[in-house]
């Protein structure tokens, strides 16, 4: 049964709609002032609250409004006024409130703007849940170094309304970098756009950026408003910006610079309120540097670098994002949890994750899946990672994490190892480069090479 809050100083309106709404299900409270109004939230969490605009005191319908939306975002307020003004119902508007009713006020007219604000509600409890199933929740797994330095860095750009290019190998979880950056900033209670570029065909790049006039193209049978509006006053993120197209890096350029877009088949500009946040599995650097992606824009994205770290740069993580999506699958499913056992955990960490995050998600889902129930070890986790050079031998390469039966110079060599694949494997193989990584010289890299058996592509 959905509970109501009317607040109101004038008691037969308290009275009338609680009656209305108690006859149609509801389950009705009400306060006379902005005051009692918020200890009555606070109480009771309403599933959805009924404002009067002008009260009497202190504290009027705009400051409870403002009060709301701060404490409970995804609580749905409905307005209502008999002497306010358009000015007043857009200021309510921008503050948050779904709805603004005028006085007198009709039984029709508070039904339907009641069961709307139900039905976001619902919206949004069901979006919150989705995020969380997918992972996408805002909350960043693992306190290993590089993802401590990566929360600090979220956490100082956040604020802020500078532009950021979050870069980063697929699967590593650019997207939830920049949820979590939205989710830091003023615009948390506004709108979070994403738009992935890579996924757009050529020809409607503009029409899905700046949305398109009725009329305006072949197919083109209703107005359709375009990502950049839907974001406005939120954030944008604009998801693998390294694939567009040089005519669509042109007018993405002019959109950030002017803060105005114009629908296709539009005949004026609209202003428009977004921060943009870029994400790239590219070196941007060097597409530029190779005539792909224009320089001017590359600087308008680039304000604030930000990398996200490869999983094997941070195997420390690996038991913590197991966990993380056990119990995701567990409430997802309903089945009963594997057990996982050192071993089991060992041999994750020791699989090198070329489709990092997103890769160890699904094999942890699949294990969960044909082990519901079970102990998983090190024999489970070998029958569905792919077999060859990407699986290590030996102890799990943790520098926390050394088996304490394993012979030094065993443990030694293996360390070094990971950080010598580590070098090569961001160097791109070539040898010259990893050597200059590690802070060594190239012949001294080599001998160590041979020795430990590691291939490297020629200089």
């Amino acid at each position: 049964m959905p509970s109501v809050l009317i607040v109101d100083d004038e008691p037969n309106i308290r009275r009338m709609v609680g009656a209305l709404l108690g006859a149609e299900g509801y389950e009705v409270r009400d306060a006379s002032d902005a005051a009692t109004g918020l200890e009555r939230a606070i109480e009771l969490e309403p599933d959805l609250v009924l404002l009067d605009l002008m009260m009497p005191g202190p504290t009027d319908g705009t400051d409870l409004l403002e009060q709301l939306r701060a404490r409970y975002p995804d609580l749905p307020v409905v307005m209502m006024s008999g002497r306010a003004g358009l000015a007043d119902a857009v200021k309510a508007t921008r503050l948050g409130a779904v709805n603004f009713l005028e006085k007198p006020l009709t039984p029709e007219g508070v039904l339907l703007a009641l069961a709307s604000a139900l039905e976001l509600r619902q919206a949004r409890r069901e979006r919150s849940a989705l995020r969380a199933d997918l992972g996408l929740a805002g909350e960043l797994v693992g306190d290993s170094p590089a993802m401590r330095s990566v929360r600090e860095m979220i956490g100082r750009v956040a604020p802020s309304d500078a532009r950021v290019l979050i870069s980063g190998e697929s699967g590593t979880g650019k997207e939830l970098v920049a949820s979590a950056i939205h989710a830091q900033s003023p615009r948390k209670d506004k709108p979070f756009v994403r738009v992935n570029c890579a996924a757009i065909p050529r020809d409607l790049v503009e029409s899905e950026m700046f949305g398109h006039e009725r009329g305006a193209f072949t197919g083109a049978t209703d107005r359709r408003i375009g990502r950049f509006e839907l974001a406005h006053t939120g954030t944008l993120l604009l998801d693998e910006v390294g694939e567009l197209s040089a005519e669509a890096q042109a007018k993405l350029l002019r959109a950030i610079e002017a803060k105005e877009i114009e629908r296709v088949g539009g005949g004026k500009p609209i202003k428009v309120d977004v921060r943009v946040l870029a994400a790239t599995n590219r070196d941007l650097a060097k597409e530029v540097r190779e005539g792909r992606f224009r320089e001017d824009l590359f600087f308008r994205l680039n304000v604030i670098p930000l990398s996200v770290p490869p999983l094997r740069e941070r195997p420390a993580d690996i038991p913590a994002l197991t966990a993380h999506f056990v119990a995701i699958l567990r409430r997802r499913s309903g089945q009963p949890a594997p057990r996982w056992t050192q071993d089991g955990v060992d041999a994750l960490s020791r699989y090198r994750w070329p489709g990092n995050v997103r890769e160890l998600a699904n094999i942890v889902e699949r294990l969960g899946i044909l082990f519901a129930g079970k102990d998983i070890g090190a024999e489970e986790v070998a029958s569905v990672l792919p077999a060859g050079e990407h699986v290590k031998s030996g102890p799990t390469a943790l520098p926390d994490g050394e088996r304490l039966d394993t012979a030094l110079s065993d443990a030694l060599d293996e360390y070094e190892r990971l950080l010598i694949t580590r070098a090569l494997s961001s160097a791109e193989g070539v040898v010259a480069e990893a050597a200059r990584r590690l802070q060594t010289d190239r012949p001294n890299l080599y001998r160590r090479m041979k020795r430990l058996g590691i291939a490297g592509n020629s200089d």
